[in-house]
């Protein structure tokens, strides 16, 4: 009775199982169409924004925009506040201004047929990247070995 229970205990090592990588493959023409709708539509949103944003913050004077009818001069800290949002409302226009920059980078890689080609690597960024950054120019390891400063930016 005593072998079969330490039989029964008697592991056999089981193989690890290594993750298998699926190969990426190039985009096809309707992946491309679908990324380059993405794009454009992302484009026309941020322009969307910084409109907004230039309407709310800049070109309004401080007595629409605050509702302050008073004749008082102005407080110190009002102005403060003001230039605050003012600078706020321009780094937020600044941000968007790059993105959109990024974005017609990647529509002139569409136009130029090597959308969705890493930058670093020259092999194919994977479509789940694209999905979530359409504009990216490098796949994740290469961004991960920039941000660890094991590689560079190309231009």
């Amino acid at each position: 009775m005593d072998a079969k229970v330490a039989l029964k205990r008697k592991q056999v090592p089981r193989k690890k199982s290594v993750p298998t990588r699926t190969k990426v493959r190039p985009l096809n023409s309707e992946d491309v169409t679908h990324f380059k709708q993405l794009l454009l539509h992302k484009r026309q949103e941020i322009l969307k924004n910084v409109n907004e944003i230039e309407d709310e913050a800049l070109k309004k004077p401080r007595l629409e925009s605050t509702g302050d009818l008073s004749s008082m001069p102005i407080h110190m800290a009002d102005l403060g506040t003001d230039n605050f949002e003012q600078e706020f409302a321009l780094d937020l226009m600044d941000g968007e201004r790059k993105l959109i920059h990024e974005i017609d980078d990647a529509l002139a890689r569409i136009d130029q047929g090597i959308y969705g080609i890493c930058e670093g690597t020259g092999k194919p960024i994977p479509k789940a990247r694209l999905e979530a950054q359409p504009w990216a120019r490098y796949c994740v390891e290469y961004a991960k070995m920039m941000e660890e400063g094991r590689a560079t930016e190309t231009q």
